[in-house]
């Protein structure tokens, strides 16, 4: 057993896993996104985590959290199922696009450009409020659009690993109207068949660690319906506005990994 892994299986570390995985559920169920955002960066500063194997483990992490989720908000009714299933659609090719674009394109530039789209994302959110009780049509064009929109996340993911409820529950609230309870529940289900075709192309190049993503992810289940209940008792603007600091953790995160990059 190599060191690395040795450190993976103290107490320590077993403990690390559950303070981690309480806290991505939490997030997971109040924003509704996969809580990768957190889990990776978590792995990789608590427990030295390659940022690969951190990616991988989070992945997994993310399907039995995002399952929780839904469930939280499908009792309210607030998930848009056919929607998620065309968004997942979208997110898979996209993902394939990405990834094979990966190796012709400046991280650099697109850690900047995505921090860019973040920043656009958080003027919006205190300029437009959604309603709670909107309801969304799908229809032809939409849903076209819509496909789109899953490409361009799946796309966004396989560049630099984020994507999913980041992108989706914005451009869900802002470009289509739909309610931001909505938005988050459609957007767990959208992450599941995501996350479940990814990991299991990660097992097959090793790059999960199934102990962690089991405690992680189980820890997560326990917060996420808690996350998802404070949701609905939150005003649409203090869930906003609380979103938005979300993202600027994010954006701040990516500037500071785009800096290092250039230093290098």
């Amino acid at each position: 057993m190599t060191e690395p892994t040795r450190t993976f299986r103290t107490p320590r570390a077993y403990l690390t896993f559950v303070v981690i995985g309480l806290i991505a559920g939490l997030l997971s169920g109040l924003f509704g996104v996969g809580g990768g955002t957190v889990i990776v960066p978590l792995l990789v500063l608590m427990l030295s985590f390659d940022q690969r194997l951190a990616a991988g483990t989070s992945l997994a992490a993310i399907v039995p959290t995002a399952s929780v989720g839904v469930i939280s908000y499908a009792l309210h009714g607030s998930v848009a199922w056919i929607t998620a299933l065309i968004l997942a659609a979208g997110a898979v090719v996209g993902a394939q696009v990405g990834t094979r674009l990966l190796p012709r394109i400046s991280q650099s530039a697109l850690r900047w450009g995505f921090i860019g789209f973040l920043l656009v994302v958080i003027v919006s959110l205190f300029l437009v409020i959604p309603a709670r009780d909107a309801v969304f049509e799908l229809g032809w064009i939409n849903g076209a659009a819509l496909a789109l929109v899953g490409v361009g996340t799946g796309i966004i993911a396989g560049l630099i690993g984020v994507g999913g409820g980041v992108v989706i529950v914005p451009v869900l609230m802002l470009a289509f109207g739909t309610s931001d309870l909505e938005a988050k529940g459609t957007s767990l289900l959208m992450m599941i068949p995501t996350a479940i075709s990814g990991t299991i192309g990660n097992l097959r190049h090793r790059n999960v660690d199934l102990l962690a993503a089991v405690i992680i992810g189980v820890a997560a289940c326990t917060t996420t319906a808690l996350g998802a209940w404070l949701a609905t008792l939150i005003d649409p603007f203090a869930g906003n506005i609380l979103f938005a600091a979300y993202l600027a953790f994010i954006a701040i995160q990516m500037a500071i990994k785009a800096l290092r990059s250039r230093r290098r």
